[in-house]
């Protein structure tokens, strides 16, 4: 039985395709590395400057100078190039980069999404977090259906301060992963040992079900 984070990250992968330029956010989505297929043919671009990274291969040691927007050593695949954040942020600015995962504290049924800051408590500041959730062609959140209180974030409305308004385009729990349409969240896919009735009770908004077309991961 896969973990919860497991079946995240392993449903997050089948929305990477050929040819991409991908943006991994801090935490859960900076793991989806060890899900990519070695046969995938695509950038991870990092916007603290780097276009192509990958994991450190066994062996190798770390580079200081080679990290992730979580502060983790990385390694660079062959063609990779190295720039200032300027020219990473102009590339996001831009819209060249097709696709970002991200954490969220909540996500509403109106795909605004906030995961920078809980009033009140400490927060090192929005990041890259603002441009992506703005420029990025597609975002996709990447989070456990409910807080360690057992709340829900995934809302009819946002009631945390907002990174970006309306940018999320797919919700990916260990729960279901959401589509976000004009006339709510869309379930695609349910967890494979759940129930519909069971999925509603933990979520916060109005869900969308057909169960003729469910999938389920």
């Amino acid at each position: 039985m896969p973990s919860d984070q497991q079946r995240i990250l392993a449903r997050a992968a089948r929305e990477i395709t050929a040819g991409q330029i991908v943006n991994l956010g801090i935490g859960l989505p900076t793991r989806l590395f060890h899900y990519l297929p070695p046969d995938l043919e695509v950038l991870v671009h990092s916007e603290n400057g780097v276009l192509g990274c990958q994991l450190i291969d066994n062996g190798a040691e770390a580079d200081p100078e080679m990290i992730d927007s979580g502060g983790a050593y990385i390694g660079t695949r062959p063609g990779a190039s190295v720039f200032d954040s300027a020219l990473s942020f102009a590339m996001i600015r831009r819209r060249r980069v097709g696709i970002t995962f991200m954490g969220a504290f909540e996500v509403d049924r109106q795909g605004n999404l906030a995961n920078w800051k809980i009033p009140g408590k400490f927060s090192p500041g929005i990041g890259g977090a603002m441009e992506l959730a703005q420029k990025v062609e597609r975002l996709v959140v990447l989070c456990s259906h409910n807080d360690k209180h057992g709340n829900p974030k995934i809302l009819e409305h946002c009631r945390l301060p907002l990174t970006a308004p309306r940018c999320v385009s797919l919700i990916i729990t260990e729960k279901a992963a959401m589509r976000v349409t004009h006339s709510g969240l869309e379930v695609v896919d349910i967890a494979e040992d759940l129930s519909v009735d069971a999925l509603r009770a933990a979520t916060g908004a109005e869900l969308i079900i057909d169960e003729s077309r469910l999938g389920r991961f």
